[in-house]
Order: structure tokens, then C-alpha cells, then sequence
């Protein structure tokens, strides 16, 4: 699995809570379409295939990572 950026990481946080594609570009300061472009990393990266199981991914790390 490969690592992900900082970038992605906050943008999976966010994702997490809940926020759609548009509150996270908000957020964030970028474009909708570079949080899609940063969602389709992740799910690259993560192997899953949507952003409930990528929330779910980043729960269960969270979880063992202590954060």
C-alpha cells in the first residue's frame, strides 16, 4: 500500500466526518475537482472502491495509530 500525503490525509479527515466533496473544497481552499482528483488517489492508494469504505479504512486506522 502506498503512503498518503498530507494532502490526502486531510482531505480523508474530512471525508470521514462527513463533508462532501464541495464543504471539503471549501475547507480546504481548492477546487472540487482536485478534491475528486485527491479522492481517487486515496481510493487507489487504500484499495477501496468509494468514500464510505475509505472512511471506514481511516476509522480502523485511526483506531490502531492511536490518533
Amino acid at each position: 500500500m502506498l503512503e498518503l500525503t498530507s494532502r490526502e490525509y486531510q482531505v480523508l479527515t474530512l471525508v470521514s466526518k462527513g463533508k462532501q466533496n464541495k464543504e471539503v473544497a471549501k475547507v480546504l481552499k481548492i477546487s472540487e475537482c482536485t478534491v475528486e482528483r485527491h479522492l481517487t488517489r486515496i481510493y487507489r492508494k487504500i484499495g477501496v472502491t468509494n468514500r464510505t469504505e475509505a472512511s471506514l479504512w481511516y476509522v480502523g486506522k485511526s483506531t490502531i495509530d492511536g490518533q
